[in-house]
């Protein structure tokens, strides 16, 4: 697996209570940097050398920093991998909230930085220069990194959607590639009831995808201005998501598996679970996960939700960011830079990695990538496309992780009982809007 994806779709980061409260309101360290730093300043420090510590699990950094080691010979990258989702946090909020053994730059998911930017326990990369960089990227990942004038990362890597599914389980049944979500019920009915065993997709609810979901419906639920905050999951997109997964809930056409566990493989592999929503770094995955089923999956579009509409999101995705208590700011930036807007880009692409980086989507050796476990095809066609159409207004929550976390409690009875989605969602409403007024966040009506 090229990204810790199991990490992000296993219900996202868990953080501990003592995390959590490292990075709550009033609890944060005040400092940042505001004082312009000059192309100069870092290619003095790159002269000078010196070592900076890289908390990241992105297995593609290894090489990245093998090269910029060797393009700079007089730094040091310590590259401490061995951590990943809630250990990964629990250790950075820990760090933080210690004041000590915080690294100097740390990979942090899109739904997390606003957890630790708006508490300044991030760097503005801004005064280095990192605003400059903002049509390298897609727009999706660069409105998550960004806030205003200020920047809080550069993004890594990005999650494009679109819809894996069995061409030869299609083919066999006569079912149509769905383009809209009301087909792709129709084709979950054909579906089970051509075979019984098979099934459209698993869910038994999961946060990301949901929030996925949402964003390509045009559910905007979260508002977020400072630590003024409206949650509503009442608005016209979220209806359009409840009203074609109730039915497919109700219809019992969901394989009751969760993702990433031998059953969820198994059916992948064997074709009854013939689809998969999912980001654009799946593919590793089906390769090293369901090596007996090659030939046999495609990628396509996201279906719509109107017909003839384009809008996809986001599942998934990362950044690196500079904690604020990090050292070593200009060799820092410098290497986020170069892994993330420089050279190191096409070195991570060439490993795996599904860029965020606007020249890389739109190269065409890139796009005419073949990929025979997909047949041939040219799937990055599919993916590049569905990250030009990723709407930029999506926002999370400041405390998305904790609200994640409680996604299972509220929306997921969904799944396994006779809770209605939107009731769940209104549970989920409610209880993330008490925990952050607990917090002390102002939450608007």
């Amino acid at each position: 697996m090229r990204r810790s994806t199991s990490r992000v779709l296993r219900g996202l980061a868990l953080l501990s209570t003592l995390a959590l409260g490292a990075t709550a309101c009033g609890s944060s360290d005040d400092s940042s940097d505001t004082k312009a730093v000059s192309a100069g300043d870092i290619q003095s420090a790159l002269k000078k050398g010196g070592s900076i510590t890289v908390w990241a699990w992105e297995p593609t950094l290894k090489s990245v920093a093998a090269d910029f080691e060797k393009k700079y010979p007089k730094v040091k990258i310590n590259l401490v991998s061995e951590r990943s989702g809630d250990k990964h946090y629990t250790a950075l909020s820990n760090a933080i909230s210690a004041g000590k053994g915080v690294p100097d730059v740390a990979q942090v998911e899109y739904f997390a930085l606003g957890q630790y930017s708006l508490t300044k326990g991030l760097t503005d990369l801004a005064p280095y220069g990192a605003e400059k960089l903002a049509s390298k990227f897609t727009p999706g990942p660069w409105n998550a990194v960004s806030e205003g004038d200020k920047v809080y990362g550069l993004p890594m890597d990005s999650g494009p959607m679109a819809l894996f599914y069995n061409k030869k389980v299609f083919d066999k049944y006569k079912i149509a590639v769905p383009t809209t979500w009301d087909e792709y019920l129709d084709a979950a009915r054909k579906l089970h009831k051509a075979d019984p065993k098979a099934y459209i997709a698993n869910d038994l609810g999961d946060a990301g995808f949901t929030t996925s979901m949402l964003w390509q419906a045009g559910s905007r639920p979260y508002k977020v201005d400072g630590t003024k905050v409206a949650i509503n999951f009442d608005d016209a997109g979220a209806k359009k998501f409840e009203t074609v997964w109730q039915k497919l809930i109700d219809e019992k056409l969901l394989a009751p598996v969760s993702g990433w566990t031998d059953d969820w493989y198994k059916g992948l592999g064997d074709g009854t679970i013939a689809t998969l929503a999912t980001g654009a770094w799946m593919p590793a995955n089906f390769e090293t996960g369901v090596p007996n089923a090659k030939g046999d999956w495609r990628a396509a579009a996201m279906p719509a939700w109107t017909k003839g509409d384009k809008a996809s999101a986001e599942n998934g995705g990362s950044s690196l960011a500079l904690p604020a208590l990090g050292k070593n700011k200009e060799l820092s930036y410098a290497f986020v830079e170069y892994a993330n807007a420089g050279d190191g880009v096409a070195t991570r692409v060439s490993e795996g990695a599904f860029p965020a980086t606007v020249a890389e989507l739109q190269d065409t050796a890139f796009k005419n990538k073949e990929f025979p476990y997909f047949g041939g095809q040219k799937a990055n066609e599919i993916f590049a496309e569905s990250a030009a159409n990723v709407a930029d207004d999506w926002s999370y929550l400041p405390f998305q992780p904790y609200a994640n976390s409680i996604f299972n409690d509220t929306v997921g009875k969904a799944y396994v009982s006779s809770t209605k989605l939107a009731d769940g969602l209104k549970a989920w409403q409610e209880a993330s809007v008490k925990y952050g007024e607990e917090q002390g966040f102002t939450i608007e009506k």
